[in-house]
């Protein structure tokens, strides 16, 4: 089986494929030159707090999940429209869906807790243990998509122990 390539056909301009490309890049945050992955992160904060509002872990499973399966086609969409590469650097729809994993069923009850999350979710989506780094190169949409799930369970487990050993109370 060979691996699939790093790029994808491109589409011509449709209304359809705008709007995924629009909300793909955060509404233009993965469009800033420097760093659009970390500006991305940053718009799942409010998403992840969204998420832990919610009544139930029913109702957050099923929101985090469909913030999730919504990703796929629209990152799919916005490769092919921004010229066609697998994972344009643009797309940061990934980032911003998979923070409320990072959260998932943590209190976020403080900055430091905050500013913890974002910075573990950070580290694990740029050095991509594995499997991100082998999920990354499914097809499209979902390799966009999968590895940034595993950079939200990661740090999800490293934000518990941070949260358990007590550090953040020093700050």
């Amino acid at each position: 089986m060979s691996a699939p390539s790093d790029h994808v056909p491109p589409s011509e301009p449709s209304l359809t494929s705008t709007f995924a490309a629009i909300l793909a890049t955060g509404f233009g945050i993965g469009l800033i030159p420097f760093a659009p992955g970390t500006f991305g992160t940053l718009l799942g904060i409010p998403l992840a707090w969204g998420v832990g509002q919610l009544p139930s872990v029913g109702w957050r499973l099923l929101a985090v999940a469909g913030v999730c399966a919504i990703g796929i086609p629209v990152c799919t969409a916005a490769a092919r429209r921004l010229g066609g590469q697998k994972d344009p650097g643009a797309i940061v729809f990934d980032e911003i869906a998979s923070l409320p994993i990072t959260f998932w069923l943590v209190p976020i009850d403080s900055v430091a807790v905050v500013v913890a999350g974002f910075l573990l979710h950070r580290l694990f989506d740029i050095t991509k243990p594995p499997p991100a780094r082998q999920l990354e190169r499914l097809s499209t949409g979902l390799g966009i998509m999968a590895d940034d799930w595993i950079a939200g369970i990661y740090s999800n487990l490293a934000l518990r122990l941070v949260i358990w050993s007590g550090v953040l109370g020093w700050f």
